[in-house]
C-alpha cells in the first residue's frame, strides 16, 4: 500500500496533542487514525463519513 498523505484535524490538538488525522486512500475510502494509537486505522466510504459527521453535528447542536 501506498504511503498516505496525513492531515491533521484542525480541531485536534489539545494540550496532550492528541490529534485525529484523515486521509484518502487510493481507492477512494477515506482512512482514520489517531495519534496516540498510529498504527489502527479505519476506513469508510466518503458518502458514509459524511453521513455520520452531518448526524454528529445535528446532534451535538441539539444538545446544547
Amino acid at each position: 500500500m501506498p504511503e498516505l498523505n496525513w492531515q491533521k484535524s484542525t480541531f485536534s490538538g489539545g494540550p496532550q496533542g492528541e490529534c485525529v488525522c484523515i486521509a484518502a486512500a487510493p481507492d477512494g475510502t477515506i482512512r482514520l487514525r489517531e495519534s496516540d494509537e498510529p498504527r489502527v486505522i479505519l476506513g469508510a466510504e466518503p458518502k458514509a463519513l459524511a453521513s455520520l459527521l452531518s448526524h454528529v453535528k445535528v446532534n451535538l447542536t441539539h444538545t446544547r
